[in-house]
This record gives C-alpha cells, sequence and structure tokens, in this order.
C-alpha cells in the first residue's frame, strides 16, 4: 500500500509546489470563474425568484469552465516542458500516475471554489454558510477531476488540445453537473433539503465509476 501511496503523494506535491511558483493554473480558474459570476450578475435581474431559478447554474458553470481550463494546463505544462516522458519512464505504474495528477486538479478546482463562493454569494445576496453546500461540491468536483484528467491526457496530443478537451469532457460529465446543480438548488432554496441525500448518492456513485473505470482506460491513453 505504502509504494502506491507514496508516489501519488509525490506526484501531487510536486504539481502543488510547480503551482504555488508559477500560479499558472489557479489564477487563470479563478479569474475566469469570477469573471463568469460577474458576467451573469450584470445580465440577469437578479431578483430573489430569479436568483433561486438560475443561481446554482451559474454558480456550476462558473466552476467547470474554470476547472476545463486548469485541466487543459495540467498535462500541457508536462508536455511543453518534456516532463511527461519522464514520468512515464517512472518506475510505478500507470495508475499512480493518474491518481497523482487527479489529486493535484481535485485541490486546484477545490481551492479556486472555495474562494468563488464566498463572491458569488455576496453577489447573488446568498448565504455564505452553507454546510450542506460542501459534500455536494466534493463530490462533484471529485467526479470533473477524474474523468477531467483523462480526457486532458487524451487531448494534449492533438494539435486542437483546447477545443478537443472540452469536446470530449462535457458529454460525459453532464450527468455530473446536473446532479450538482439540483442538489445546489435545494440547498439555496426553500425546498425540503431531504432531496440533497438522493443526489448526493447519486454523485456518490458517479464517482465510484469513474474512480474505477478512469485509471483503466489512463493505461491505454498513455501507451497511444
Amino acid at each position: 500500500m505504502t509504494a502506491f501511496v507514496r508516489p501519488v503523494f509525490a506526484i501531487l506535491i510536486k504539481d502543488l509546489l510547480l503551482e504555488f511558483r508559477t500560479k499558472d493554473i489557479l489564477v487563470s480558474m479563478l479569474l475566469f470563474g469570477l469573471l463568469v459570476i460577474v458576467v451573469f450578475n450584470f445580465a440577469i435581474d437578479p431578483t430573489p425568484r430569479m436568483v433561486a431559478t438560475v443561481a446554482p447554474g451559474i454558480l456550476w458553470v462558473s466552476f467547470t469552465f474554470g476547472g476545463v481550463l486548469g485541466l487543459n494546463r495540467s498535462f500541457g505544462l508536462e508536455k511543453d516542458r518534456g516532463n511527461l516522458h519522464g514520468l512515464m519512464l517512472a518506475p510505478v505504474g500507470r495508475d499512480t500516475l493518474y491518481f497523482g495528477k487527479m489529486l493535484g486538479n481535485f485541490v486546484f478546482m477545490l481551492i479556486v471554489e472555495a474562494i468563488v463562493y464566498p463572491a458569488f454569494a455576496i453577489m447573488f445576496n446568498l448565504p455564505i454558510l452553507v454546510p450542506g453546500f460542501i459534500p455536494v461540491a466534493i463530490l462533484a468536483t471529485l467526479a470533473i477531476s477524474a474523468v477531467g484528467t483523462v480526457f486532458s491526457a487524451m487531448a494534449v496530443n492533438t494539435r486542437s488540445r483546447e477545443v478537443m478537451l472540452p469536446a470530449l469532457f462535457f458529454p460525459v460529465v453532464v450527468p455530473v453537473i446536473i446532479g450538482a446543480v439540483e442538489a445546489t438548488g435545494i440547498l439555496l432554496g426553500t425546498e425540503d433539503d431531504s432531496g440533497v441525500l438522493r443526489w448526493a448518492i447519486f454523485l456518490a456513485v458517479f464517482d465510484a465509476v469513474f474512480l474505477v473505470v478512469c485509471p483503466l482506460a489512463f493505461n491505454f491513453i498513455l501507451e497511444e
């Protein structure tokens, strides 16, 4: 177990240290996420009824599109600097590389979400502290990171990787986004919170499936 966990965390720490030095990924994700929220805030009439209807969708559009920018940069930096072949030559399994990169993407997205959500809540006059939102955000973000890491590795070797990644990524994660939006709408609205558990289970099932299928697919993608 230790032989598997240590390389995973080594890759994670490497990505975190590199990002905290350069800030290439976090800054772009954060600026895009905040920009989406600001644009929608001016584009709609933020009445209480309108906010309750569209706010969850706006929030997850901000999270997801910002996440795609980070996913694009994740393997793009490795490819541009010639580090990808070095990772492939490391004496560890391909699934180890996958989980290391996936956890890095997961952490980056959570950091951005933790900054963007308070700004979103202030602009749309919503409560900042919503405890039930944290597990929903974690489950949805884990699924987005799991799928996005695979497709990022697939798209990095194409000429138009900035276009290819969203084209491959969004059709697969649409159910996850729908589940996250529905659960967030219940939490931010006046509906009974009991419906959140159903959507949380839905997201957890997708996480379980993706965390099994994606590492297997990642092995074949890197070989190609």
